[in-house]
Order: structure tokens, then C-alpha cells, then sequence
């Protein structure tokens, strides 16, 4: 393939000089992702001072990665200005936790996350796809944005909360993009370190969305215990339960209980659905790899009933879902913190250095990608997979704090893809201009205006 036929996708062009801090400041706020320059998609690392607190590292190495993450990750928290954005919205949710709380709440969740309930989870998501296909219509325009977004909070209350998650998914959809859109990206004055007491702007335009979340969980919480107590052998045997039982002095609070449930219900569906959203985006404007995964999945859709078969086969299907997230990494940063100093190989880290692994510019780094910029499926296909190091592909993170739903969330994705595209065909329209902008994920702005075909 030449790199005329290539589709290369929007994205911010790497900056050529370095802005001042405050330019800095205000590109952070708007989109980070305008930050980075040419050497953070060429260098392995790069050691900086800011100018507004502790130096900062920018790994983009893999085996550097490595250590920060697996190898070394004991010597490595939660970098402050992170848990400033994630921390108010989740509070001692698995996102935000760290160390006891943390290991209590990934020990609560473990079961519902192993191969044999992941398994027992794709039946549910084939229901829900169908009856979400079921309300398109030939010909119309959607915002596939929006839409990937509600299909996959149906499929995560249907999944892990048995279709009893309180309140109205059209609301939670509304608040959903409110929140992100205040509370979900990062204040100017946490990035010039101003003391906790200073009200953050962001945070109080966002008070009333979380507020909603927050009354939502504990009514879901509420309805869950009162038929637990009616009828404990009746009730669902799910994530929700689970984590209910898990209540107790050798297990979570009801605080964090509480909080985990906002972590999975306002967050847990939120990466899939970016995801989801940039392949439909991808493939429409790369028809060659969209036939390819079009005539795959009729074949499997035809011949396969059993949709938890469909992940292994249909692997054109997940290379162009890996590869849209590739190119949108659904969480474009990792961050952390040193807590002690230490030196690897000829690279300094002080104590209180501030470590950006970005997904974003790793996943599109000169040394690590041919053709980083442009949309190559390919790279995924499973005669290529070896090549790519384990390190420089990280759309679920990487070392203990793994996303946990990584499995749940590739076995939802090709499912929906499956039904989606074996039964409508998804045309970008003159409106569709998306940008990528980081919040608390990749969203395009402006949404994904798309044509929905019948086939």
C-alpha cells in the first residue's frame, strides 16, 4: 500500500518550538495533546524542567516504560496533577486508589473479570447491540460519538448491573458529556500548584453532574439491598452483588464501595466507546479495510451463533478496532510520580519527578511505527502482532494497575462491531470533521456525524 491510498486521520501536527508556560497553560486546558513537540515522537525520553513544579520525564522508551510500570513500579504513585482531575469525580475508586485500598478493591473484582464470567457476558452483549441496530433507520444521520457512548453503558448495566441501574440513559449520557467536559480536564491552577483551598473553576461547573452521579449510584446501591434483603436467592449474581458482599472490616467500606460503582458506571464504558466510535470513523474512510472487515464478519455473523467465538474470528475486524485505538488511545496519558531517585541506564530521576508515558505519542513515534500517522490495520493482523513490542502498544495500560476490563472490553467491542456493521454501513458526511481532544479520554470534537446505510 502506497502512502497516497493511506487514510491519516486528523490529528494535531507536532509543535517545532516549545511554548512559553503561559501558552503551556492554556494549551493543557484546551487540548494537551497540542502540547507535544517533534522530540517527544522521536527521542526514547526526555528530561525537562517546566517551570511549574517538579522536572518531567516523558518516556516514550518501551523498555523504559517496563520499568516504570512492572520492573520498578513499587518506586512510582500516582502523579499529583492527575489524581487532582480523577480524584474529586472518583474519590477511592480502582482508578484513583492506591496501595491497601487499592489491592482490596482489585481483589473485590477480580471474579467477575476471569475468562469464565467474560465469557458468560457475550450473550448479553449480543442482545444489546441487536436491539440498539434495531433503532437505526436507513439513511439517517447520527452522531455515532453519542450513540457508541449509550450502547455501551446499556451493555455495561446489562453486563455487570443486570439492567438495574437507576435513572433515565438519556440523562446519564447528558451528564456524562457535562462532566468530562468540566471536571474532567485539567485546571490551571493545579498546574501552577496553587494550594487545595483555592476553588477550582472546572470542579464547581461540574458540581451538579457529579452530584447526579452520586445520587444515581446511591439509589442503585439502595434498590440493589432492599431485594437482597427480600429475596437474597433471587437477586443477580453480578459485579454490583459481588461488590456489595465485599462490605465489611476484611473488605471495602461503603464509601468505596460506593466509589468503585461511580468508577465503572461513569467511566468503565467510557473508553470502549471512544474506541468504537474512531474505528467507524476509520474504516469509512479507508473503504478498502472496511470491505475487508464488512465480507469477514458476514462470513462469521452467517456460520458462528455463539458470539464469544466471534473475538477469534474475526481478526481483521479487531486489528482495525487495535489500530483505531492505536491512533486514539482512549487514555492518552499515564502518569506518575518518583518517590525515590534513581538512575536507569544514563537517565536521571530525581525524587518528585513528574513521568508522562503518553500513549498518544509512543503509539505514534517515529522509531517504534511504519507509517505512524496513517490508519494500517495490519499492524494487528496476527502474522504481524510479534513485531510490536509489549510496551509500545498501551491502550489498557500495562504492570499491575492493567485495566481490569481489558478482556470484557475487546469481546464487547468486536461484538458490537459485528452487529453494527453486518447490518448498516457507516459513511462520513460533510459535517464529519472530527478533532481529537484529550478529557478524561480521546473524544472527538464536535462529535462523529455519520450516515447510517442499510446493507
Amino acid at each position: 500500500m502506497t502512502q497516497a491510498t493511506l487514510f491519516v486521520p486528523p490529528a494535531p501536527k507536532p509543535r517545532t518550538k516549545p511554548p512559553s508556560t503561559l501558552e503551556m497553560i492554556r494549551i493543557v486546558y484546551r487540548n494537551p495533546l497540542e502540547l507535544w513537540g517533534e522530540p517527544s515522537y522521536n527521542e526514547p525520553w526526555i528530561s525537562i524542567s517546566t517551570g511549574i513544579g517538579g522536572p518531567l520525564v516523558i518516556a516514550n522508551d518501551p523498555a523504559l516504560i517496563r520499568h516504570i510500570l512492572v520492573d520498578n513500579a513499587k518506586n512510582y504513585r500516582m502523579a499529583r496533577v492527575r489524581q487532582k482531575i480523577l480524584r474529586p469525580i472518583l474519590h477511592d475508586g480502582l482508578l484513583t486508589a492506591e496501595g491497601e485500598v487499592w489491592k482490596r478493591s482489585r481483589k473485590a473484582m477480580a471474579p467477575v473479570f476471569t475468562p469464565r464470567h467474560i465469557a458468560g457476558f457475550a450473550g448479553p452483549m449480543l442482545r444489546v447491540s441487536e436491539d440498539f441496530a434495531g433503532r437505526y433507520e436507513d439513511g439517517t444521520i447520527v452522531d455515532v460519538a453519542r450513540d457508541m457512548t449509550m450502547l455501551t453503558y446499556e451493555i455495561l448495566a446489562e453486563t455487570l448491573f443486570s439492567g438495574e441501574i437507576a435513572g433515565n440513559p438519556d440523562d446519564f449520557a447528558h451528564q456524562v458529556d457535562h462532566l468530562f467536559e468540566t471536571m474532567g480536564r485539567v485546571d490551571p491552577l493545579d498546574l501552577i500548584g496553587a494550594p487545595d483551598w483555592l476553588p477550582r473553576i472546572t470542579r464547581l461547573r461540574g458540581r451538579k453532574a457529579l452530584a447526579f452521579f452520586r445520587g444515581l449510584v446511591a439509589e442503585t446501591m439502595r434498590m440493589r439491598k432492599a431485594k437482597l434483603s427480600q429475596d437474597p436467592e433471587g437477586s443477580p449474581s453480578d459485579f454490583l452483588t459481588l461488590l456489595l458482599k465485599a462490605e465489611g472490616p476484611d473488605g471495602l467500606s461503603a464509601s468505596e464501595i460506593q466509589d468503585n460503582i461511580i468508577t465503572f458506571i461513569g467511566a468503565g464504558h467510557e473508553t470502549t466507546a471512544r474506541a468504537l466510535g474512531w474505528t467507524l470513523f476509520c474504516l469509512a474512510e479507508a473503504p478498502g479495510e472496511r470491505d475487508r472487515v464488512e465480507a469477514e464478519i458476514d462470513a462469521v455473523v452467517a456460520t458462528t451463533p455463539d458470539p464469544y467465538e466471534w473475538l477469534g474470528k474475526m481478526p481483521f475486524t479487531r486489528a482495525a478496532f487495535e489500530e483505531a485505538m492505536r491512533l486514539y488511545p482512549p487514555a492518552a496519558s499515564i502518569s506518575r510520580e518518583a518517590i525515590t531517585p534513581e538512575r536507569w541506564r544514563d537517565l536521571d530521576i530525581v525524587r518528585g519527578a513528574q513521568i508522562q508515558i503518553m500513549p498518544w505519542t509512543i503509539h505514534r513515534h517515529r522509531k517504534l511505527w511504519h507509517e505512524p500517522e496513517a490508519f494500517m490495520p495490519e499492524r494487528f493482523h496476527p502474522d504481524n502482532r510479534d513485531a510490536i513490542d509489549r510496551f509500545q502498544y498501551l491502550p489498557f495500560g500495562a504492570g499491575p494497575r492493567i485495566c481490569i476490563g481489558a478482556s470484557f472490553a475487546m469481546q464487547e467491542a468486536v461484538i458490537a462491531l459485528g452487529v453494527l456493521m453486518s447490518r448498516f454501513r457507516f459513511d462520513s458526511v460533510p459535517e464529519t470533521k472530527p478533532w481529537p481532544v484529550q478529557k478524561l479520554t480521546t473524544q472527538p470534537q464536535g462529535g462523529l456525524p455519520m450516515q447510517v446505510t442499510r446493507r
